[in-house]
């Protein structure tokens, strides 16, 4: 199964994130299938989430299933979790 995912990077008290298209039986920081965007915890509010919207809608379209961090964050940027914005 595809899900649409967190990668951790940066070092351990700074840690950032990528939002990727991983197989769900790959370890976490694993190769990946696309990179998405970033999620960034310590930046400004509005700078913490960056998206490739028309890559997020078409991997939602083709199945691709997004883990609960990662559907709150997609609800932010205005994208529905079902592929179809409205």
């Amino acid at each position: 199964m595809v899900k649409i995912r967190l990668k951790r990077f940066g070092s351990a008290k700074n840690a950032c994130y990528r939002v990727v298209v991983q197989d769900s039986r790959e370890p976490r920081d694993g190769k990946c299938i696309e990179e998405l965007g970033t999620y960034q915890p310590i930046a400004a509010e509005e700078n913490q989430i960056t998206l490739k919207e028309d890559r997020v809608k078409y991997w939602l379209s083709v199945g691709a299933q997004p883990t609960d961090v990662v559907a709150k964050m997609m609800n932010k940027k205005g994208l529905a979790k079902n592929g179809q914005s409205k």
